[in-house]
């Protein structure tokens, strides 16, 4: 037995729905071809209003004029001297003028009303159908009326004799089918120039939908708002910066993490960007003077990776990356690795004086062997003593000592200046640190390779201002090169691990000049470099009654006292 089969649910049918098209460019379309035939018939309505109303002015005007016209001194001596007949003068001269002028009727009436003309001989000696006073009393009449012979546009004018009597009056029609005819017959063409003017604006319409359509790739403007919702979180999302600038070069987005690297706050949008950021490298940077790939920029106390990518309308999109801690990084990395270099090679001769020892000890030549050991132990010690004798903060201290054993390794001696002496009351050492190594690291490149070669650091404190100078036994900077050193990028040396250099220098001087103070570079007396750093904050205020370091002799006070001012 067969289970009876159950048919399937029919699938609903979709109705495609006629309403509000999703496309902008439909919408904005219709909505444009709304606005054009709206406008083109309130106009069209416009105009027919006041039409009718000018046709029958024009018409009742023209029956005066006729009426005017035709009562002549002469038809009232007519007037006067004869009786109404139908083959009467009056009734003859009226019937020549409506004949002539295309008039419905020209009826002439004595001063009683009474018709001495009419189109109807037998209305001849009547009186007429409306009141004949107005033009009796002596005024002009115009208007629309019925009479005898339908509706006309009427004008009526005093009959007057030589005298200047009044003797009858003149009363002429203009048939109001013609005037209706007439504005019947202007509708056409006004709907004709109507419809002209709504196909125009149709195709302006249809030809502005259609750019907006290529500029908004075909986006409904529901899209459009989520696209703008979705970039403004993802602008203000992403840990990446972001600047954009229209053509003219003023900021027209700049997102929450811009404005933490920048340093600047939300009313930079919509200024220009040398006004938000001043002169220097980064503007010159993101304003796109300076031109490549991953430009390295220094901004305050951090160090910017930059890209920028113009756009079609003239502007450009820049993004900033911070590289602070990864600059960090690759210098701790860059130190490293010199300090293991130099422990292999301190390890090798470690060994070489293990077995001269060792010989010396074998030979019995014990004296000899105490002698080489108090000289080497010797040489370490009084460096180190050197050092922090006149360098009272540990970490600054502890840096000079590293670096005067690296640098003794590669043939430099690096020694202290007699003048030099810096108290350990220093507000942030890891920024001195950070002067320090980077001017020492730089003179090391310069000085080493040459015979008796040599580094000379000072210290000195004047009150809160720290003084650093660095002068080494190099070739030295040459004056068109002094300031360029200081620019973010600029190097003559290889390329580190990390792969950035010419970032030293511009830290120094930024870190300085965020102080209040400065930095420079001369030419030493022997004819290498003199690297002058200043410092007005770097200490706090000596103890009270404690005697300031003199500054006599000492080459930095000179910068010291200038930019102090």
């Amino acid at each position: 037995m067969t289970s009876p089969s159950v048919a399937a649910p029919p699938r609903p049918v979709r109705r495609r729905r006629l309403g509000w098209p999703r496309r902008m460019f439909s919408q904005v379309l219709l909505m444009q071809l709304a606005v054009a035939t709206g406008v083109t018939v309130l106009a069209t309505g416009l105009f027919l209003a006041p039409l009718s109303a000018q046709l029958d002015d024009q018409a009742m005007r023209r029956a005066l004029a006729i009426a005017e016209t035709t009562g002549t001194p002469r038809l009232a001596a007519d007037l006067v001297r004869t009786p109404p007949r139908a083959d009467g003068p009056v009734q003859s001269e009226a019937e020549r003028i409506r004949r002539a002028t295309g008039a419905e009727y020209v009826v002439v009436m004595d001063t009683r009303g009474i018709r001495w003309s009419h189109t109807d001989p037998a209305q001849i000696g009547r009186r007429v159908s409306t009141d004949p006073s107005a033009a009796l009393a002596g005024r002009e009449v115009m208007e629309i009326d019925s009479g005898t012979l339908g509706r006309s546009a009427r004008g009526k004018a005093p009959l007057r004799d030589d005298g200047g009597r009044i003797v009858g009056a003149v009363s002429v029609g203009i048939e109001y089918d013609s005037v209706r005819d007439r504005l019947l017959a202007a509708i056409p063409g006004l709907l004709a120039y109507a419809g002209g003017a709504l196909a125009a604006g149709a195709l302006a319409a249809y030809l502005i939908s259609r750019r907006l359509q290529r500029q908004t790739r075909d986006l409904a403007f529901s899209d459009i708002a989520a696209l703008l919702a979705e970039r403004e979180a993802m602008l203000h999302g992403i840990r990446e910066g972001v600047v954009a600038l229209d053509r003219s070069g003023r900021v027209r987005l700049i997102n929450d993490e811009a404005q933490r690297l920048l340093g600047v706050g939300p009313e930079a949008a919509g200024r220009p960007l040398e006004e938000v950021l001043g002169e220097g490298r980064t503007t010159d940077v993101l304003s796109g003077r300076v031109t490549g790939e991953d430009l390295v920029t220094v901004r305050g106390h951090r160090v910017l990776v930059a890209n920028r990518m113009p756009t079609d309308d003239g502007g450009a999109v820049a993004t900033l990356r911070d590289r602070t801690e990864l600059e960090r990084l690759g210098r701790e990395l860059d130190s490293t690795r010199g300090l293991i270099d130099a422990l292999r090679a301190q390890d090798h001769e470690h060994a070489n004086r293990l077995h001269t020892l060792l010989g010396l000890l074998e030979l019995e030549m014990h004296d000899e062997a105490v002698e080489f050991v108090t000289e080497v132990v010797g040489v370490h010690r009084a460096t180190a003593e050197q050092v922090t004798e006149k360098v009272h903060d540990p970490l600054v201290a502890a840096l000079l000592v590293g670096k005067a054993t690296v640098a003794a390794e590669r043939g430099v001696s690096l020694r202290m200046a007699p003048d030099s002496l810096l108290p350990d009351r220093v507000v942030d050492p890891r920024e001195l640190v950070t002067v320090v190594g980077n001017l020492v690291d730089n003179a090391l490149d310069a000085a080493a390779g040459a015979p008796d070669a040599w580094i000379e650091v000072a210290l000195h404190a004047e009150g809160r201002t720290a003084v650093l100078r660095v002068t080494d036994s190099g070739a030295g900077v040459p004056d068109d090169r002094r300031e360029l050193i200081f620019t973010e990028g600029w190097t003559t040396k290889d390329l580190p691990s990390h792969g950035k250099r010419g970032l030293g220098l511009p830290l120094v001087r930024r870190l300085a000049e965020r102080q209040g103070g400065g930095a420079r570079v001369g030419a030493a007396a022997d004819g290498g470099a003199e690297f002058t750093v200043v410092l007005p904050e770097a200490l706090t205020d000596p103890p009270a009654g404690a005697p300031l370091p003199g500054s006599a002799g000492f080459a930095g006070s000179a910068l010291v006292t200038e930019e102090s001012r």
